[in-house]
């Protein structure tokens, strides 16, 4: 496999691209709810409709909290992250009726990339599990190093085949469309913040591991 190197316009249209993904079906359920306040009269539909209204508020505003730290800039340059922010967005966006999350990692500041490839991580944990199940995050520091463990247990849990190499900057089908460009960006903030990231596979659970470098442990 040959790495491939993405425009910068390419790649930031692609990110946009995943965010707005993760977005419009909250925010179009926001609007189809809105729709029938105006026009029902039963107490019951519109009862229903402001639930649902309800419901994908919360939605949309947890998947935006999500993707302005684990995709934007948060702070300048160098700017750390409080994992404990990270805890937030992550349980805001991933804990459902299909999936619990178990989070267990001391609130320190870290660089802001290290918390990032920690919540991407997270986006990847959820895909090895489709029907749902549990995903539990370890993070240990050391001299201002994360090294992060998160272990997903479901049923059919799965390595998607496409993530190994997308997060290698290598995909084997030679391009990255915006399917892929979650776990490409991934790869690049690993390596941006001096991490390597594993997976394997063990029965009806996955283990993700990032762990410094040998030349920055």
């Amino acid at each position: 496999m040959t790495a491939i190197t993405l425009d910068s316009l390419d790649l930031a249209a692609l990110l946009c691209s995943r965010v707005c993904h993760d977005v419009i079906s909250p925010v179009g359920a926001i609007v189809n709810g809105l729709e029938v306040l105006e026009d029902e009269k039963d107490e019951s539909m519109r009862g229903f409709a402001q639930d649902l209204i309800r419901k994908s508020a919360r939605q949309a505003s947890a998947r935006l909290q999500f993707a302005r730290l684990a995709f934007g800039a948060a702070g300048s340059a160098g700017a750390a992250i409080d994992t404990g922010d990270a805890e937030q967005v992550a349980r805001g966006f991933i804990q459902d009726d299909r999936t619990t999350l178990t989070w267990n990692a001391p609130r320190v500041l870290l660089p802001k990339n290290q918390v990032k490839l920690l919540l991407n991580l997270l986006l990847i944990a959820g895909a090895t599990i489709p029907r749902g199940g549990t995903i539990d995050v370890t993070l240990t520091v050391e001299n201002d190093m994360g090294s992060f463990k998160v272990i997903t247990k479901g049923v059919s849990a799965r390595i998607p085949a496409a993530v190994p190499g997308l997060l290698a900057g290598s995909p084997d089908s030679g391009t990255v469309d915006a399917h892929g460009i979650q776990p490409y960006y991934t790869g690049l903030i690993a390596r941006a913040a001096g991490l390597d990231v594993s997976l394997t596979l063990d029965g009806d659970s996955v283990t993700i591991l990032a762990t410094p470098k040998p030349e920055d442990a």
